[in-house]
């Protein structure tokens, strides 16, 4: 993707992110959790007043089951179902009834940051024997437990921009118990797009027929990025302005939970093609 070896990725650079390898097995048995049996995939349950990142994070977890097992998962707000995934942040009115009904405890959680707690809680809502409940302390802690399970069903945070195969599933299982990966230990993590040019900027070209400006190249890097477990953004630079060449690339990044930067010679998010469009003199 990166046209220098100047282009930085400040994160793991593996096929997976996994934090738990081996924990989810191709097979079913009474002491695992159930994911997917004889093809098809549990219900997965999230409150509709989620925020964005997480209810967008919900659906790519759809999209990774049913690219797994070619059956597309049920999506919703409360079901009846001998087993289900359940996403709920801290303030989800999901989570303030699994805690009422004493089935889940967040003291593990709060006041951390961008943390996950991945645990099989059993009959934590009415109507659901059993559910792997993924929480977080903060909406990409819970974004970060949603492609833990992701990885574990076999997608890679890769399969897009490298093309990893997913390898289709008849029945998965996890090991009871829970998963975390405590808080990060680096604050921003994330990649910085430096050189992009001739090979990227040639690619976003012929792919969407313009250039950086566009936020459907963005909306890949972010969720890149949120897979990989990270939280920011170096943009393109050398012909881009992020905030003015598409009105839809700042919310974007917003709502889908990722902190932005300027590059690192735009000093207070004065990118040099801003200047260059309306500025008079040197930019200096």
């Amino acid at each position: 993707m990166f046209a220098s070896a100047d282009a930085a990725i400040l994160m793991l650079e593996s096929a997976f992110a996994i934090d738990h390898p081996k924990a989810t097995v191709p097979s079913l048995s009474a002491e695992r959790f159930t994911l997917v049996a004889d093809g098809t995939p549990n219900p997965i349950v999230v409150s509709s007043e989620e925020n964005t990142a997480i209810l967008r994070a919900a659906e790519n977890l759809v999209s990774d089951f049913e690219n797994v097992t070619g059956v597309k998962p049920k999506l919703c707000d409360n079901v009846v179902s001998d087993r289900a995934i359940i996403i709920a942040s801290l303030e989800s009115p999901l989570m303030k009834e699994m805690v009422a009904r004493g089935r889940f405890s967040t003291a593990d959680l709060e006041g951390c940051n961008e943390k996950y707690l991945i645990k099989t809680v059993s009959d934590p809502l009415e109507g659901v024997g059993e559910a792997l409940v993924i929480a977080g302390s903060d909406r990409r802690g819970v974004v970060y437990g949603i492609y833990e399970i992701s990885e574990q069903i076999g997608v890679s945070p890769w399969y897009d921009w490298m093309d990893v195969p997913v390898k289709r599933q008849e029945n998965l299982s996890i090991a009871r118990g829970s998963y975390t990966a405590g808080e990060p230990a680096v604050r921003y993590r994330g990649i910085f797009l430096n050189d992009e040019a001739p090979c990227l900027t040639g690619w976003v070209e012929h792919t969407y027929g313009t250039d950086y400006g566009d936020h459907r190249f963005y909306e890949r890097m972010f969720e890149l990025i949120l897979r990989l477990r990270g939280n920011f953004m170096w943009p393109a630079m050398w012909n881009s302005a992020f905030y003015d060449d598409d009105p839809m690339n700042g919310p974007l990044a917003n709502e889908m939970g990722i902190v932005m930067s300027t590059s690192h010679h735009e000093p207070m998010g004065m990118a040099q093609q801003d200047w260059k469009r309306r500025g008079t003199g040197e930019w200096n």
